[in-house]
């Protein structure tokens, strides 16, 4: 299959001083994801629903949309700032839209995604592009079939446009050997968090109309929060995942990242359904969906019981600010909004429960997806260490060393087996602790959900030390497996996105998401970055 050559980046742009532009951008128009009549809105602002009312109009093709996509991707990705989320560019993209824009129109459209954009983090296997994991060590490898979640997405109708950098094996710096660091288009001298920055950095800068990321300790919450767009981590079991390249599948699972609640609707209900190849996906049986937009409802806040999770606070006196603003908006709204508390031993050990699991995983697991890749391929942890040692500067064809991921290979394989004590005593015991806690909080205040600032602190700057340690949530919803809903909240002073997160237990899918419909639609603060503004040609006429 043929995979178009991504393009170097030739280093980091120096920070652009700029009036904050942010500031000024009007809220997306149609955030609601119901099509706005009679008039035009930006690429950006447009919902799934605004594409279709397009195409069915005759006002937009899906061709036109890939090329407006493949355009911005040139400007911002390739030039310009050198995003550099874009590993690889579907080259049959134009080719697929044109003939699904045939097929819509003598056969209707297959589902909502019909002819719709979307990027792929690139540990998510597809026939036809490379999947690396970001990492030179897997360079080239195609895999021979897509993920099950692919596949959902290609029988909906939905166009994969392009694979998206990440962290090296979805763990370590916010870099791949692959192709180096991506950059945030809110400031490029902050971090876009990973290991899902690239689909954060993509969807962000409208590269993509919809992204995928996967998330094993908070990798596709931590990009939507710094990024400033939604992200969802499913109830474990939700989303299959055969066909990801493993870090942990006790606590893996992908999410879609979009810059609005109803596309994250939309897409979860195309990719879910029980996959033979996954076990896990037996738990959502007659517990999935198939479309969750029938869930978004403006007035989900009202009468609802929000717990605040305040472990997560004062380590940041903006994020505190715009958290605190959220609540009252949330108060508005007809929320009843009441304190919680974690127990301080499970916040002071959670980290040791996540490694105890996350590291034996690895070691293991890599090399069930390791054996399907051809004899020149790695085969095991051992094999990484030993020849991510032979790359110890920029090799000819663009790659990077990265050794603060290279380094973690190592303490993976020092980590032991998972038949070893405290492994088993923490999968049997650790776990279902922490599923117990949760629920317990839950219940005993009767609590819809609860929220916390997705970061507590705003997005590091890239270059010099950050702050003091803080204590982050994101991976208590890997530990219980429970799903997790970014919304964006607000921005800092420097114009820098803060998110809140929804959080509840098992399968709660569709309450979370009306909750984050209803505050996304009391608050609208999503903003285009400053460094992605918008083409003359991003705008699409509604009927």
């Amino acid at each position: 299959m043929r995979c178009t050559a991504r393009v170097s980046p030739s280093g980091l742009r120096a920070p652009i001083l700029a009036v904050v532009l942010w500031a000024c951008c009007l809220p997306a128009a149609s955030v609601s994801g119901q099509a706005v009549s009679g008039q035009e809105l930006s690429l950006s602002e447009a919902t799934v629903a605004d594409l279709n009312a397009a195409f069915a109009a005759g006002t937009l093709t899906s061709e036109e949309l890939v090329e407006r996509y493949l355009a911005r991707i040139d400007v911002y990705d390739r030039k310009g700032p050198q995003l550099n989320s874009i590993l690889w560019v579907n080259p049959d993209a134009i080719e697929t839209a044109r003939a699904l824009d045939r097929e819509r129109r003598e056969q209707g459209p297959r589902s909502p995604l019909h002819g719709i954009p979307v990027a792929l983090k690139d540990n998510i296997d597809t026939h036809d592009m490379p999947t690396t994991a970001g990492s030179l060590l897997l360079a080239g490898s195609i895999p021979s079939q897509d993920a099950f979640i692919v596949e959902r997405l290609r029988e909906a109708g939905a166009i994969i446009l392009a694979k998206l950098n990440m962290s090296e094996f979805a763990g370590g710096a916010v870099m791949s050997s692959v192709a180096g660091p991506m950059r945030n288009p809110h400031s490029l001298a902050h971090t876009p968090s990973g290991s899902s920055g690239g689909t954060g950095v993509a969807v962000s800068a409208s590269l993509v109309q919809l992204g995928i990321g996967t998330d094993t300790g908070g990798s596709v919450r931590g990009p939507a929060a710094s990024n400033g767009i939604v992200g969802l981590k499913p109830t474990h079991g939700l989303l299959s995942r055969s066909g990801i390249v493993p870090l942990s599948l006790t606590f893996d699972m992908a999410g879609p990242m979009t810059r609005s609640v109803y596309d994250v609707a939309v897409m979860l209900g195309a990719m879910t359904g029980v996959d033979p190849a996954d076990e896990a996906t037996l738990k959502s049986q007659d517990r999935y969906e198939s479309d969750y937009t029938r869930f978004l409802d403006a007035d989900a806040l009202q009468g609802a019981r929000i717990g605040v999770a305040r472990d997560f606070m004062g380590y940041d006196d903006h994020v505190d600010w715009i958290i605190e603003a959220a609540l009252e908006t949330m108060r508005a709204a007809g929320a009843t909004v009441v304190e919680v508390r974690y127990p301080r031993w499970f916040l002071e050990a959670k980290a040791d429960w996540y490694t105890t699991i996350r590291w034996p995983d690895f070691r293991a697991e890599i090399v069930d997806y390791l054996a399907t890749l051809g004899p020149d391929y790695p085969k095991s942890v051992e094999d990484l260490v030993a020849r991510s040692l032979e790359i110890t500067s920029l090799t000819p064809d663009g790659g990077f060393p990265n050794p603060a991921r290279w380094r973690l290979f190592q303490l993976e394989e020092a980590s032991g087996e998972k038949s070893g004590h405290e492994y088993v005593a923490m999968r049997d015991h650790g776990l279902p602790l922490a599923r117990s806690l949760v629920e317990g909080i839950l219940a005993s205040e009767n609590l819809d959900a609860m929220v916390y600032p997705t970061s507590p602190t705003r997005p590091a700057l890239l270059e010099g030390s950050g702050g003091g340690p803080v204590v982050s949530a994101t991976n208590i919803a890997n530990l219980t497996g429970f799903p997790d809903l970014i919304v964006p909240a607000g921005f800092t002073g420097e114009g820098l996105p803060v998110a809140i997160s929804f959080f509840g237990p098992a399968f709660s899918e569709p309450r979370l998401l009306g909750l984050g419909y209803a505050f996304e639609q009391a608050t609208r603060v999503r903003r285009d970055p400053i460094h992605a503004p918008l083409l003359p040609e991003d705008r699409i006429r509604l009927p």
